[in-house]
């Protein structure tokens, strides 16, 4: 006769095959949602791509991302994008650092990082407005300039509706971004490796440059190649700031869907996959950084 322990054993392993099977009933609805609006668009860009007017398969969609002005469309967004994410990079990776050195009081850094985590986020039509508001031609900053120091940045080559007014309304988010994705490497180092390394008589600059730098330069590259991916996939922010004023990847596929009807869509769709390559080049480096940076932090 089957004792209770026997009966026990017997029925664990079916329960805990339930426990799995209800964890994946869980992940469904995310499975689903990642299919719907993800994979399905992707590949239909990636079948669209190769097909003309009239749906018949071409190569013409791609040899045309060559030619003008699409090619200075990629031009102008990998500039604004390299741009944005070595100089949010840079500030970003300094502003972090000041809120999570010792002697940095707590309630510092949870300011900055609550802040960040919201400007990170703050994008699109509301902060192109703001900033229109801010530093257009007759913005608060640009008008009080004007009145009381005489001099109109306008009157010196700047505008705020260009490449470069892009750049700087990028910064706004990127280097939020950038504190939130490098902070928790910073404080992967460790408080025993500095003071070792002052035992043995290195300076702080001799301990950067021989330990910290090379112990966080994976993160920073990862985490500046996620600005660059972040800064070339925008569309709302650079739109809304220059009405397409800009020749910018994604503004350019925006026209072919809202503006440009009657020609040719699947070039809107060969445009795309020109950025999902450039952003998955991007990921073949991101990846291997991000595996490297993670032995730092176990």
């Amino acid at each position: 006769m089957t004792s209770v322990a026997e009966t026990d054993e017997l029925l664990r392993p079916a329960k805990a095959g339930r426990s799995r099977s209800i964890a994946w009933l869980g992940a469904v609805p995310f499975l689903l949602y990642i299919f719907a609006f993800l994979l399905l668009p992707a590949g239909q860009v990636l079948v669209g791509a190769f097909k003309d007017a009239e749906g018949g398969l071409t190569l013409d969609n791609i040899t045309t991302l060559f030619e003008e002005p699409y090619r200075t469309a990629y031009r102008n967004s990998i500039e604004v994008s390299l741009v944005t994410a070595l100089a949010g990079g840079f500030v970003g990776f300094m502003v972090a650092y000041s809120v999570t050195r010792d002697g940095t009081p707590r309630f510092l850094r949870s300011a900055f990082t609550t802040f960040s985590g919201v400007a990170a986020n703050f994008a699109g039509i509301p902060l192109a407005f703001a900033f229109i508001a801010t530093l257009g031609t007759i913005g608060i900053v640009t008008q009080f300039m004007t009145d009381r120091l005489g001099w109109n940045p306008y009157d010196h080559g700047f505008s705020l509706f260009s490449k470069t007014g892009i750049e700087i309304v990028y910064l706004y988010f990127q280097i939020p971004l950038m504190l939130l994705v490098i902070a928790p490497a910073i404080d992967g180092l460790r408080r025993e490796w500095r003071e070792a390394a002052a035992n043995l008589g290195a300076s702080p600059a001799q301990f950067w440059r021989h330990i910290g730098i090379p112990v966080l330069m994976p993160s920073l590259l990862g985490a500046m190649i996620l600005l660059f991916g972040n800064s070339f996939a925008a569309y709302a922010t650079a739109y809304g700031l220059t009405a397409g004023g800009v020749n910018l990847v994604p503004i350019t596929i925006g026209f072919f869907y809202t503006g440009d009807v009657l020609s040719n869509p699947h070039l809107g769709e060969a445009l795309a996959l020109g950025m999902f390559v450039v952003l998955g080049l991007m990921m073949l480096v991101y990846v291997p950084l991000q595996r490297r940076a993670s032995r730092w932090a176990r």
